[in-house]
């Protein structure tokens, strides 16, 4: 093995894909209700996007961000035609980039101001990357133990708990950071109420609210961006996962005002960007607009379906549910990938589920059978 033991893995190897369905080396047929932990939206094969990627790989892969680039024109017009403001757009290549992005761009934006505000409130149980930026804003023992000492300038408070917030607040706090599902910490819901007080609060004390939707975004929960489920106006939101299909790609969107912070020179990525993966989020960026009611539909379908089984508490939006139990899950995983269903534990007691968006409710029925029966 030449390869760093960094992943837990299971003992099997895909070769192929099509549709919502995963084939291993021996020709076993697998229903995904992971979709490579909410990337593969289109799901596998897709022709639209497929053609998209060859066509772009004869004509240009890579030039650097020194030259104009069309392609992240085109891609960050789509994104802000979404987004609930005027903004802009900066390219990288995952949703650690995009939160380290977003970090660098709240300190930078008060810099600018002349304040010397430079900490960011973030939520226990959040999960924002493993870089170092976005492992100090992960508020999980687990993500940052051995790797101490953290970046200073984060300040944990509980999700739901606005007196904690109010706790973790300082003269120095330049901005609060999450996100409106966890889904790395047990698919855990932010309350309505909870997230407008927060948003009343930033905009009383002058701080900025970005919005995590690096696993929530582009179509997930049954909205383009999560954050419309609640009314917020956030001041830059970051996306990767679901952006690119399959394709690397991260970004991070901030309303005009913010986003005056970076200059030329101030912050970059050599890969950020680049055609081929613009090209392939274009496609992604359309279809998913399209799916949006199937989202829902399905969503709701398979909620319910996951309620009837009378096991856990069920929560999540739209194709990003959880199952939680009141017992270890991953023994759960295992039993399922022998009856032919991929999904995952999170949080140690949850079965997340967050398949492709093209999954219709024939396959809800079938993912619903093995876990019947797993259950």
């Amino acid at each position: 093995m030449y390869v760093m033991e960094t992943y837990k893995r299971l003992p099997v190897r895909f070769v192929k894909g099509e549709g919502v369905y995963l084939y291993d080396d021996q020709g076993r047929k697998y229903l995904d209700f992971l979709a490579g932990i909410a990337v593969n939206a289109l799901g596998y094969a897709d022709p639209e996007l497929t053609k998209a990627i060859c066509d772009q790989a004869q004509s240009l892969l890579h030039i650097s961000n020194l030259f104009e680039n069309p392609w992240q024109e085109d891609l960050a017009k789509e994104l802000v035609d979404s987004f609930w403001t005027s903004g802009k757009v900066f390219f990288c290549n995952s949703g650690a980039e995009a939160n380290e992005g977003a970090i660098k761009l709240v300190r930078r934006y008060f810099y600018e101001k002349g304040e010397k505000r430079y900490r960011i409130i973030t939520f226990y149980s959040s999960f924002h990357g493993r870089t170092f930026g976005a492992m100090s804003a992960t508020a999980q023992e687990k993500i940052q133990k051995g790797f101490e000492p953290l970046l200073e300038g984060f300040d944990y408070a509980e999700l739901n708990n606005f007196d904690s917030v109010l706790r973790a607040l300082k003269k120095e706090t330049a901005g609060i950071m999450l996100e409106v599902i966890h889904g790395e910490g047990g698919i855990k819901e932010a309350e309505g109420e909870f997230l407008q007080k927060i948003q009343e609060l930033c905009r009383k004390e002058g701080l900025l609210l970005i919005v995590d939707e690096v696993q929530t975004g582009i179509g997930r929960t049954g909205k383009f961006y999560a954050y419309e489920h609640y009314s917020l106006q956030p001041d830059i939101i970051t996306l990767a996962k679901g952006l690119g299909g399959g394709v690397p790609i991260g970004a991070v969107l901030a309303k005009d005002e913010v986003a005056k912070a970076f200059k030329a020179g101030s912050h970059g990525s050599t890969f950020g960007g680049n055609p081929l993966a613009c090209r392939a989020s274009m496609v992604v960026v359309r279809r998913v607009r399209e799916l949006l009611p199937q989202v829902q539909r399905v969503g709701e379908y398979f909620k319910r379906k996951l309620q009837e089984l009378g096991v856990g508490k069920v929560r999540g939006k739209g194709l990003m549910l959880g199952l939680e139990l009141e017992r270890n899950c991953s023994e759960l995983v295992q039993k399922a990938l022998e009856k032919g269903l991929v999904i995952n534990c999170t949080a140690e007691k949850v079965l997340r589920f967050v398949p492709p968006l093209i999954v219709e409710e024939k396959h809800i029925d079938q993912a619903i059978e093995i876990l019947r029966h797993i259950l």
